[in-house]
């Protein structure tokens, strides 16, 4: 039997030498596929496959599970920033491990690339052996990242349907009372992590938002604010072709015309200096003669 079939048959992703050795390996098989590359010992008596994500590398050798944005990445939900791997700790863990250097220890005095959550969780049986469940990931985001960015998160679990609103109501039953008033804000009809943070940059300007509004011969456009301008939350992944750049620039000529200027910043722009997609926005807005703020 192969590796890759025995991790299939344990079905899981980082495997105890006890569950490698039920499958037929021994321990002179597990430490030559060690010295070979066939097989990372991730931490003691722990082993797992080359191409293993490295966030789940690192969490496991620290002594916990991935968490937060990590869990959700690991996911294919919305997570903002990936710079760090996110590990979740039980209360009682010790003798934690330096994230890739098995033989030394973790010092307190730097966290070597990991962040780390020692909250009590939900579901301490949800999940994987590598990861927290979705409902914790996402109260740790809540509860780590700047709010526009939270509940990005959530609304994008919510349209992939990795958590129903039961679970959301769950998960704001389980944060402290001051973050309820969130929950007024989350709204699963985005199909992006952009489109949310966008929504809540001009809802927080004082600024109407309609979202996933669709335009008779033209087709669905991404937010429409204060009834007039158009913004689209566009992304290499689904813009990477001539074609689909000349459909977009027909489709701003066709909104142009039905008096709808449109918009569409990149994702960076979005993510790292909103400030300036919002002035875009508000000078579109004067431009024609349509602005309007709510209080």
């Amino acid at each position: 039997m192969s590796w890759s079939n025995a991790f299939n048959d344990l079905d899981v992703t980082v495997a105890s030498r006890e569950q490698l050795l039920a499958t037929g390996a021994s321990s002179r098989s597990l430490t030559t596929a060690v010295r070979g590359g066939f097989l990372l010992r991730v931490r003691r008596d722990h082993y797992a496959q080359p191409d293993t994500p490295r966030p789940i590398i690192h969490a496991i050798r620290v002594g916990g599970r991935i968490g937060c944005l990590s869990a959700l990445s690991h996911a294919g939900i919305f997570a903002i920033n990936q710079t760090l791997t996110h590990v979740h700790l039980d209360r009682g863990a010790s003798r934690l491990r330096h994230p890739t250097n098995p033989k030394q220890l973790l010092t307190s005095r730097g966290h070597e690339g990991i962040d780390t959550h020692w909250s009590p969780l939900l579901d301490q049986h949800d999940g994987s052996e590598v990861s927290v469940g979705m409902r914790d990931a996402l109260a740790q985001v809540v509860l780590c990242q700047e709010m526009r960015y939270a509940i990005a998160s959530l609304d994008n679990a919510l349209f992939l349907n990795a958590i129903s609103l039961t679970g959301l109501r769950e998960i704001f039953e389980w944060l402290p009372q001051r973050y309820a008033s969130l929950m007024t804000r989350v709204d699963g009809r985005a199909e992006a992590g952009q489109e949310s943070v966008l929504r809540l940059l001009f809802e927080d300007a004082g600024l109407h938002c309609d979202i996933q509004i669709t335009f008779a011969g033209i087709g669905r456009v991404d937010i429409v604010v204060e009834g007039v301008v158009v913004v689209e939350a566009d992304s290499r992944l689904a813009h990477d072709s001539w074609e689909l750049h000349v459909r977009d620039r027909n489709r701003d000529i066709d909104l142009a015309m039905l008096g709808h200027p449109s918009l569409r910043p990149a994702y960076q722009r979005t993510m790292y200096t909103p400030h300036d997609v919002l002035e875009a926005v508000l000078g579109l807005l004067a431009a024609t003669g349509h602005f309007r703020v709510h209080v």
